[in-house]
């Protein structure tokens, strides 16, 4: 879709370091040798279907909202950035500790049903994080923007008007924390939007 073009260039931006595309439809960019042999920075995964939408929605008990449904269906089940520096949960098909089941995105369920902060309203739909600190991404259904929030408390500490600016901006952020290996500039330095 032209609407996450932009997005897809971003996650481009090391192609030049290798691109795979698993039997899963994983997309993997930028080969990361100094994380280990096997290690990718980007990872784009292949978007769900209708059916395995509505099923999501079942097991979650709770609607998907329309913008995170629309990038779920038409771009990707998720999306790890910089090795899981920032990413976006979907639906695990398979578990395992195999590398099929790691080129999968973090389970949507984790965070809107095991682990959902105390304080989060019921308009809360959790749809990623961030591995410096687990903090929390959400849509809050009553109006559409995006907010990042502690781990465990769902107070915003920052906010988004739309889900595509949250990527794209958020992209463009933590990539000026790397070089253009892939490799983190300065490792003391918080990765967090706040």
């Amino acid at each position: 879709m032209n609407e996450f073009k932009e997005i897809k260039n971003l996650l481009f931006k090391f192609e030049e370091l290798g691109v795979e595309q698993t039997q899963n439809g994983t997309i993997l960019i930028g080969k990361a040798p100094h994380l280990g042999p096997e290690a990718w920075l980007n990872k784009i995964y292949e978007p769900l279907s209708e059916f395995e939408i509505k099923h999501l929605e079942i097991v979650l008990n709770a609607e998907i909202p329309n913008q995170y449904k629309h990038f779920l269906r038409n771009f990707s089940n998720g999306l790890n950035v910089l090795c899981s520096t920032f990413s976006l949960y979907g639906l695990r098909k398979i578990n395992g500790r195999d590398l099929n089941s790691s080129r999968q995105p973090y389970s949507i369920e984790t965070p809107n049903i095991w682990e959902r902060p105390n304080n989060s309203n019921e308009n809360y739909f959790y749809i990623g994080g961030y591995n410096w600190d687990g903090s929390n991404l959400y849509i809050n259904k009553e109006n559409n923007k995006v907010y990042c929030c502690e781990r465990y408390d769902s107070n915003p500490k920052f906010e988004w008007n739309s889900l595509n600016e949250m990527i794209y901006s958020e992209i463009i952020r933590i990539y000026n924390l790397f070089d253009t290996k892939g490799i983190e500039l300065n490792e003391d330095v918080s990765t967090l939007p706040y």
